[in-house]
């Protein structure tokens, strides 16, 4: 069998669905054995636009995403998708081209070391230097890109390799489980929790995988102990409940720190470094219990007094077997802090001016949007206000990045979430810079057929900046700029455009896109002056009077 052949016979073993990418001369020799594949090739515009997609697709499904890129400035371009899959936890694997090993006739023409260059962001990357390694080689790097911690892997094709024959027969995955904890830490954390005043949840990143939901929600409900979240934490656990205290969106002083430092107990559930820390924890301070798949990463800031280290979901499956309702927490604070989020959330929210608040948008998204449908960012100042203010009611409904915080994944997000999920509603918001980057996959979209709805938050600027600009009392200076005219522009590509122009129209908009077929692009005019104000002044007093 032709090596190329063997390969694509690997990622079918492996259940691989599309391959997004763009190829190059380097790869033809794999792009013709796609061609009669089970596998599905998204072709799409720009090679970080495809790892955006494959990340999300692992993501969403929990499998390895796949992505493909020919040699040099084709690789290079899938860096920033790599680091976005590998800090967010993200399962994909990276193929590129590289030009023959063995003899070479364009000395260096694009060629730099792809391998050693994607090593500081992966967790496995190797070139294929023969072509009865592949079977051994795709199979480890799909066992590692799944693995807890799930991240991003690579594997370079030489083209003289691809066309060599090889015998090999194909690797099967081999059965495993997770292990699971030990019954003394988890006898241990039964005790710290039974034995706490005013235990707290927190919800992490890495809780949002697996089947953690079922068990934290039973956990929930046996014991109503209130609950906080990450913003990658988001959806875990359904925001609309009253004992959901609040999201870390901000760093500090917003209501959900009131709770914080009320809890002489965090039992921290799927805490994952790669997000700025949700709380900070202090010599002879409150207790943490760590719950995770692997042990605590140390620094002065987080340095847990009890870990419990295994499977996420059975070690709060079996906490919750073991667990005993106590009389004597005190829970009633965590309420307080819950009506008062609620209710400063409502107040923006029904403010009617235009260009629109983020508040109001939040708002009025959260109520166009049905529960199961999902929303994916940007990264944009729009971000804080979608973690803080949008109740998200499922896990992987809200999709945002605290990781790598990448501009320009929020609209190949979506087209990768209109594939895994086609019948459940997609929103994609972007501000305007982070749609720029990225904005050429209207055209994927467009071909693709996709019913898909993107919303730009526009304000001629880059916002979150901005905000942090007026925090630090800087004068405004460098992050003005003009944009297209983004009505004709997603009509140029074959999309719809529509544009708001009052705050009134947005819901009707949003919902008539919503149920219409094809992709809409919206332009929405957004208000971020009262940003500093609001995140940095008005919470902060609002919630230093609980």
């Amino acid at each position: 069998m032709k090596a190329s052949d063997l390969f694509v016979k690997a990622l079918e073993a492996e259940g691989v669905e599309y391959i997004f990418g763009i190829p190059g001369e380097e790869n033809l020799d794999l792009l013709e054995s796609l061609r009669t594949s089970t596998i599905k090739l998204i072709l799409t515009r720009h090679e970080q636009g495809a790892g955006f997609m494959a990340a999300t697709y692992g993501r969403l499904t929990g499998k390895v995403g796949v992505c493909l890129a020919t040699l040099g400035p084709g690789a290079t371009n899938l860096v920033t998708p790599a680091a976005y899959a590998q800090l967010g936890a993200m399962p994909m694997l990276m193929i590129t081209g590289q030009k023959p090993i063995k003899t070479s006739k364009q000395g260096r023409f694009q060629v730099i070391d792809i391998v050693d260059m994607m090593r500081p962001i992966t967790k496995f990357t190797a070139q294929v230097v023969s072509g009865d390694r592949i079977p051994s080689m795709v199979r480890e790097a799909f066992r590692l890109a799944h693995e807890e911690r799930p991240g991003a892997v690579h594997i370079e094709l030489p083209e003289d390799i691809a066309v060599e024959t090889t015998t090999q027969p194909l690797l099967s995955p081999s059965l495993t489980r997770r292990p699971i904890a030990e019954y003394k830490a988890i006898a241990n954390a039964i005790d710290m929790i039974e034995q706490a005043t005013s235990p707290l949840l927190l919800i992490g990143a890495g809780a949002n995988r697996k089947l953690t939901a079922k068990m934290l929600r039973e956990f929930v409900d046996k014991t109503s102990i209130p609950f906080v979240t990450t913003q990658m934490g988001k959806g875990v656990l359904n925001e609309s409940d009253p004992r959901f205290a609040g999201n870390t969106a901000l760093s500090d002083n917003d209501f959900v720190h009131r709770a914080i430092e009320r809890a002489d107990l965090i039992i921290n559930v799927g805490h994952d470094v790669v997000e700025k820390p949700p709380f900070f924890m202090h010599h002879n301070g409150k207790k943490v219990i760590h719950i995770n798949f692997e042990s605590a990463a140390v620094d002065p800031v987080y340095f847990p007094q009890a870990e419990v280290i295994g499977d996420i979901a059975n070690s709060v499956w079996q906490i919750k077997e073991g667990i005993e309702p106590q009389e004597a927490w005190k829970l009633d604070f965590y309420k307080d802090v819950h009506e008062a989020y609620v209710q400063h959330r409502a107040e923006a929210e029904n403010d009617c001016r235009f260009p629109i608040l983020p508040e109001r948008f939040v708002r009025d998204i959260r109520k166009v949007m049905p529960d199961e449908g999902i929303v994916t960012l940007d990264n944009g100042v729009y971000k804080i206000w979608f973690a803080r203010n949008y109740p998200a009611y499922h896990p992987n409904t809200l999709l945002l990045d605290n990781a790598l915080a990448s501009m320009g994944a929020g609209l190949p997000s979506a087209i990768a979430a209109k594939l895994v999920k086609p019948d459940v509603p997609v929103l994609s918001v972007c501000g305007d810079g982070g749609f720029m980057m990225n904005s050429q996959e209207i055209e994927t979209a467009v071909r693709l057929k996709l019913d898909l709805v993107v919303i730009i938050l526009r304000d001629d600027a880059y916002g979150m900046i901005k905000w942090k600009q007026a925090h630090m009392t800087f004068n405004e200076f460098g992050l003005d700029y003009r944009n297209p005219d983004f009505v004709k522009y997603a009509q140029s590509y074959g999309a719809k455009g529509w544009r708001v122009d009052s705050a009134d129209i947005l819901i009707p908009m949003v919902e008539s896109c919503l149920n219409n077929p094809g992709v809409h692009v919206i332009d929405c005019p957004v208000d971020y002056s009262q940003n500093d104000k609001t995140l940095n002044q008005t919470i902060a007093e609002l919630s230093a009077k609980l």
